[in-house]
C-alpha cells in the first residue's frame, strides 16, 4: 500500500529519539517498509535519511508587521507549527488520493482531524495522548467525523471515549531485534525525558533509600526542573549518561538489574517499559495509566504511584524476577511487528 504517515513536527524522526512518539514512529516506517510497502514520513526537518522523509513544510509564514502585533499573535513556534499542518493538509486535499491509499497521522496536532474531511483519501489517527482541548474540538467540530480513530492502550481509549468512543486499540511497540537481552548486575536503570511528569526526581530518591545505583538516561527536557531538583543529587552512584543512541541505551538497559519507571502522569503507554523488558530487565515502577497493561506480576512490580519509598522497598522483588520471562512479554506484547499486523489490516480495511 501507498501510505502517507504524519509524524509530529516538533522533532526530528531520528537517534538519538527525542521521545517515544517518534521512535514509535520510527520503527513503524521501518516495518512497514520492510514488508514492501510504500511509506512517505512527513516529518521535522532532520529526520532519519534512511527513511522515505518528506519534510514538513515547516518554513515560517511571512507574516505583516501589523498580524505580529496582534495581540492573538501565537508563539512563533506554535504559529510555524499550524502553518506546516495547514500547508501539508491542503497538499493531501488537492491530489493525495493520486498518491497514496491511507493517511495514518501520528502527529498531536489537531489540523489532519479537522481538516480530514477535505481529503480524498482515508485518515487514521492514533491518539498518543490524554485528551487535548484543540483535538477535542476538531472532532466535535464536524457532525460525522470520519477519522478512524486508535488508540495506544485500553487506558488511553477509556480516557478518550467520551468524545472518540470507538478508538480501537493498538499499543505501540520496539522492534526487539534492536533491544536485544542483556546479563544484569549492574545496579538500576532510569531512562526518558528529564522532565517534571516522568519523576527522575523519585527514581534517585528510590535508589538512595534501596542503596543501590542509578543511572539515568535521556535528554534534559526542561532545563529549570533538572538544575532544581535532579542535578543537585548527582553524583556517587547517581549518574546521569546524557541522551543516548539507541544501541548504548540497549547496552545500558541489559546491563541493569532493574528499571525504574516513575511517572508522575498518567502515562497513555509507557515505550521505556517496552525497552526495558525487550533487554530483560524487570520494571519497578508506579501504577498509573497504561503501565498495568504491560507490566505482569512475572516481569515486574508496581507500586503506588509518587511513593518512592514504597518503590525502594518493591525493588528487591523486582531484582528477583526472570530475565527470561521479561524478554517473552515484550516480544508477544510489545513488538512492533504485532503493531505493524494490526495497522496494515486497518488500512485495508479503510482503504476498501
Amino acid at each position: 500500500m501507498r501510505i502517507a504517515l504524519i509524524a509530529s513536527s516538533r522533532h526530528p524522526v531520528r537517534e538519538p529519539f527525542a521521545g517515544g512518539l517518534e521512535a514509535h514512529t520510527w520503527s513503524l516506517a521501518r516495518v512497514l517498509t520492510r514488508r514492501g510497502h510504500k511509506v512517505t514520513l512527513f516529518a521535522a526537518p532532520g529526520s532519519d535519511p534512511e527513511l522515505d522523509v518528506l519534510e514538513l513544510p515547516v518554513r515560517r509564514a511571512v507574516l505583516s508587521e501589523a498580524a505580529r502585533a496582534d495581540v492573538s499573535m501565537p508563539d512563533p513556534a506554535r504559529m510555524d507549527e499550524h502553518h506546516a499542518y495547514l500547508r501539508l493538509m491542503l497538499d493531501l486535499a488537492r491530489d493525495g488520493d493520486l498518491r497514496f491509499d491511507v493517511v495514518h497521522n501520528n502527529s498531536l496536532h489537531y489540523l489532519p482531524v479537522a481538516m480530514a474531511s477535505a481529503l480524498p483519501l482515508p485518515v487514521v489517527t492514533t491518539l498518543h495522548t490524554p485528551p487535548t482541548p484543540w483535538l477535542e474540538s476538531a472532532v466535535q467540530a464536524q457532525d460525522d467525523c470520519p477519522v478512524v480513530f486508535t488508540a495506544v492502550s485500553d487506558f488511553t481509549a477509556g480516557a478518550w471515549r467520551p468524545t472518540v468512543p470507538a478508538a480501537r486499540v493498538v499499543r505501540n511497540g520496539i522492534d526487539t531485534r534492536l533491544w536485544p537481552v542483556g546479563q544484569g548486575g549492574g545496579g538500576l536503570v532510569w531512562s526518558g525525558r528529564l522532565v517534571p511528569e516522568k519523576g527522575p526526581h523519585l527514581a534517585i530518591e528510590a535508589a538512595r533509600r534501596a542503596g543501590l545505583p542509578l543511572v539515568l538516561a535521556g535528554p534534559v527536557g526542561d532545563r529549570a526542573y533538572f538544575e532544581e531538583q535532579v542535578a543537585p543529587s548527582l553524583g556517587g552512584d547517581i549518574v546521569h549518561a546524557g541522551h543516548l543512541a539507541q544501541a548504548d541505551l540497549a547496552e545500558l538497559l541489559g546491563r541493569a538489574d532493574a528499571a525504574l519507571v516513575t511517572p508522575m502522569w498518567d502515562e497513555p503507554y509507557g515505550l521505556v517499559v517496552a525497552e526495558a523488558l525487550a533487554c530483560g530487565t524487570p520494571v519497578c515502577g508506579f501504577r498509573r495509566g497504561a503501565l498495568p497493561e504491560i507490566v505482569t506480576p512475572a516481569c515486574g512490580v508496581l507500586g503506588p504511584p509518587g511513593d518512592a519509598a514504597a518503590l525502594a522497598r518493591l525493588l528487591p522483588r523486582a531484582m528477583a524476577l526472570s530475565r527470561r520471562a521479561a524478554r517473552e512479554r515484550a516480544v508477544t506484547f510489545c513488538c512492533v511487528e504485532r503493531a505493524a499486523d494490526a495497522y496494515t489490516a486497518l488500512y485495508e480495511e479503510v482503504a476498501a
